[in-house]
């Protein structure tokens, strides 16, 4: 993978957690919008941290570093649906 596609990827699954969350929002009628907005915030530090340390990459060992990066990523993402979908309940 290169950088491009990383970012890429990184920022079609935030623009995906951020529309459900915005679909949830909406149809919740306002009750859980201050949940709704703190997991919103925690999406958009998780996004700016992963491509902060994306953008400053070591010399040596970048195929681990990104994979490492990679995997913080979509497991954070991971939890962040968990508690999403804990939400509707």
């Amino acid at each position: 993978m290169n950088l491009r596609t990383i970012k890429k990827d990184f920022l079609f699954v935030t623009n995906e957690y951020l529309s459900d969350c915005i679909a949830f929002s909406d149809y919740s009628a306002g009750k859980k919008d201050d949940k709704v907005q703190d997991l919103v915030n925690q999406a958009l530090a998780l996004t700016d941290t992963c491509l902060e340390k994306v953008n400053h990459y070591p010399a040596e060992g970048v195929k681990a570093y990104f994979r490492e990066i990679s995997k913080t990523f979509y497991e954070g993402y991971d939890e962040l649906y968990l508690k999403l979908s804990e939400l509707t309940k």
